[in-house]
């Protein structure tokens, strides 16, 4: 040590208060970019700083989710209550049409509630509830594994997690609403018990048939109040929550008494249950359901069901449906739907025992349904004629099997074996009251619907592609009766008037199918969800559809559907009738809307049966009712559209015939049986198709038409055929 100046003073000062030495680096609080280390190593953070990094983001991550936690607020109970109907609108977007679903709820205290029931809920949804803190990462875990490993999805929601959703937030998949979820659900077990929790789980979880808690919910499955409930119940309705429409014991018994086994598994495994008392659990029988609303009463019904359908294969769930405040704008047209109404009203048959008639309407260009007449009352009959309703195709299948000709080749000015009976390939058929044609072209034949000359078009193109056409046109795949055999072309599938109209359609739209919808968009709060694009696909060459098209306004010009021409417009369409009279169909169009019009009959077993006699009447052909009601209902939903005509096959078929501005009222049929099998509207019906050969002397006299004929030839402009 030394003084200097009377102080005393360090020999070992800092070398920075030396002169020429260099001052020492003070040490960093990170040493990052590594200060000891070059190149590539210097760039490699210490096992230190690693370490340290991660602590850190786990304190400022968990005093994040405290904070987050500390400032979430939990909604009044009362808000639980709260649900918000979805609201149908016409077309126009702004009139109501009317509401989906049909919701109930009366809350029940919890010790009101069986301990079988809150166990049997514990071991369905959630079985570490008592012991978790509002969400259980271990579950979590396992439901992500077993959906990434593709095992059965599960969910990784807590009973709490759940109610959260279900009573404060909404339904939709995002990473938001799932933060929510979280941070309110571990709220709600710092501030409320568990059973309080799970009693508010219990009144508020939806269980399917409208009702929302326990107490509805027995009402509705077992007729009992919630504090009848045995164990067996119990486990049911605990067994169902997971999914309503899944689980639905009516239509799905088998996937309920799985997960109904899966829960009773649980309550043993838990303890909550004894061996014996899991052995003697059977599983129970449960109420009808009752499927009808009187929100549903009327011709609307069947179109708010359709609706519904609609959305349920677009995903939407039942529950969410019913209370989630959706607003759905639809297809139909309140002006076009009433002209339906109003068409088969005016028949005057409409109120015949077992007789039903379908309607459906389609904008061509976008699929949209206008119209559809599913039944006078949903109320009385919830199957709906037209989209679930099925009847014998007939005759309007031969535009498929037309449709593959042409595109082997085939033209419609060849010439075809028209008389009758006669054997084909095995099979042996004759046409409508045995009336024999000669040789007449394809083009012929399709306006007199020859059944010889189509069953033989079918056998020379095969089968196979006269099934594959109608597919492409848009009838569905697996359609009943939709074969690859010589009778497919006579119409032995049975569609929809749904089907029909949107197969018929594609040909209107020279060849491009669109899908049939009824919806036109989807909202949620003021936000769009869904707005209905049209997707189109090509199913026939232009030309193909063309000439398709050129033949049926022959079928309504100068054929079978001479009906369908009183509309005073260019129109295109084929009739259809079955053997033993079992159905009758009329499917036409304009360029711009197609519909198809079908009746058929039921005896009281529901069983089809013939529709002779009705209205009074013989046979009932796709020229009369049907024909008739579609041209009624089209002469008002084609007012206030543009007028617009066909446009022309290639070439090689003469002048386009373009005198459509009849005033033709078809006739209503006669109110007495006829002695032969034709029910034309007519009294004097021709014995001589129109520009082709006499029937033979075999033919029955008094048969005036071919198959589906229900138009008087004797009224009928003769067409010029090429020969």
């Amino acid at each position: 040590m030394a003084k200097r100046n009377g102080k005393r003073t360090d020999s070992t000062l800092s070398t920075s208060a030396q002169p020429g030495v260099a001052p020492a680096k003070r040490k960093r609080f990170i040493d990052y970019p590594r200060a000891k280390h070059t190149g590539v190593r210097r760039w490699i953070p210490s096992w230190k700083l690693i370490l340290g990094g991660f602590v850190t983001f786990i304190l400022v991550l968990v005093g994040s989710f405290a904070a987050a936690v500390a400032f979430t607020t939990i909604p009044e109970p009362n808000d639980v209550s709260r649900s918000e109907k979805t609201i149908v609108y016409w077309n126009d977007g702004e009139s109501e049409l009317g509401r989906l679903g049909e919701s109930n709820r009366i809350s029940v205290p919890f010790d009101e509630m069986p301990e079988s029931l809150r166990y049997a809920t514990l071991a369905a949804e959630d079985r570490e509830f008592y012991s978790h803190g509002g969400f259980d990462p271990m579950a979590l875990v396992r439901a992500g594994w077993n959906d990434l490993s593709g095992g059965t999805t599960q969910g990784g929601s807590t009973i709490t997690q759940q109610y959260a959703k279900n009573a404060f937030l909404s339904h939709e998949q995002t990473l938001t609403r799932k933060a929510r979820e979280l941070l309110l659900s571990v709220k709600l077990e710092t501030e409320v018990s568990k059973d309080q929790i799970l009693e508010n789980y219990l009144n508020t979880i939806y269980f399917g048939r409208g009702a929302y808690g326990v107490e509805t919910a027995a009402q509705a499955y077992f007729g009992k109040s919630a504090d009848d409930l045995n164990l067996s119940q119990s486990a049911a309705l605990a067994a169902i929550i997971q999914a309503p429409s899944a689980y639905e014991p009516e239509t799905n018994a088998e996937q309920l008494e799985a997960r109904f086994n899966y829960v009773i598994d649980g309550m043993l495994e838990q303890g909550w249950i004894t061996k014996t008392e899991a052995n003697e659990a059977a599983f129970p029988k449960f109420k009808k359901a009752k499927t009808v609303r009187s929100s549903l009463k009327g011709t609307n019904g069947y179109l708010l069901e359709s609706v519904n359908r609609e959305m349920l294969r677009r995903g939407y769930t039942e529950e969410q449906l019913t209370v989630g405040g959706y607003r759905i704008t639809t297809t139909f047209d309140k002006k076009d739907q009433a002209a339906a109404v109003d068409a088969v009203a005016n028949t005057g048959i409409s109120g015949e025992k077992g007789l039903r008639i379908g309607l459906t309407s389609v904008e061509n260009d976008t699929g949209e349904v206008l119209a559809m007449y599913g039944g006078a009352d949903y109320l009385e009959n919830q199957l709906s004629n037209s989209d679930q309703a099925t009847g014998l195709a007939g005759s309007t299948f031969k535009p498929f099997a037309l449709a593959a000709a042409l595109e082997d080749g085939i033209e419609l000015d060849s010439y075809w074996d028209g008389n009758s009976p006669r054997t084909i390939d095995g099979y042996t058929l004759q046409n409508e009251s045995n009336v024999s044609y000669g040789t007449i072209n394809l083009l012929t034949a399709m306006e007199k619907s020859v059944n010889t000359v189509f069953v033989e078009l079918a056998n020379e193109v095969g089968p196979e592609n006269v099934r594959e056409a109608a597919i492409r046109a848009g009838v569905p795949a697996d359609t009943i009766g939709l074969e690859a055999d010589p009778t497919t072309v006579l119409g032995t599938a049975s569609p929809t008037t749904m089907d029909m109209a949107s197969a018929y359609a594609t040909f209107a739209n020279r060849g491009e199918h669109v899908a049939p919808t009824t919806i036109k968009q989807i909202s949620r709060g003021g936000a769009v969800e869904y707005e209905h694009t049209v997707e189109r696909d090509r199913a026939f060459d232009t030309e193909i559809a063309d000439e398709v098209n050129y033949s049926l306004q022959r079928v309504v010009t100068s054929g079978t559907g001479y009906a369908a021409s009183g509309i005073g417009r260019p129109a295109a369409g084929k009739t259809g009738t079955t053997d033993n009279n079992r159905s009758a169909w009329f499917v036409g169009y304009t360029p711009q809307v197609t519909t198809a019009v079908m009746l058929v009959k039921q005896n009281g077993k529901g069983e089809s049966t013939t529709l002779y006699g009705t209205g009074g009447g013989g046979s009932v052909h796709g020229g009369a009712y049907p024909a008739q009601i579609w041209t009624s209902y089209m002469r008002v939903a084609m007012s206030g559209l543009d007028y617009e005509e066909f446009e022309d096959p290639p070439n090689r078929y003469g002048s386009s015939y373009n005198s459509y501005s009849n005033d033709y009222q078809p006739s209503r049929p006669s109110q007495s049986p006829s002695s032969s099998s034709s029910s034309s509207p007519s009294n004097s019906p021709s014995r001589v198709p129109s520009q082709s050969p006499s029937p033979s002397s075999s033919a029955s006299s008094s048969a005036t038409s071919p198959n589906d004929a229900a138009a008087d030839n004797a009224t009928r402009r003769p067409q010029p055929v090429r020969p």
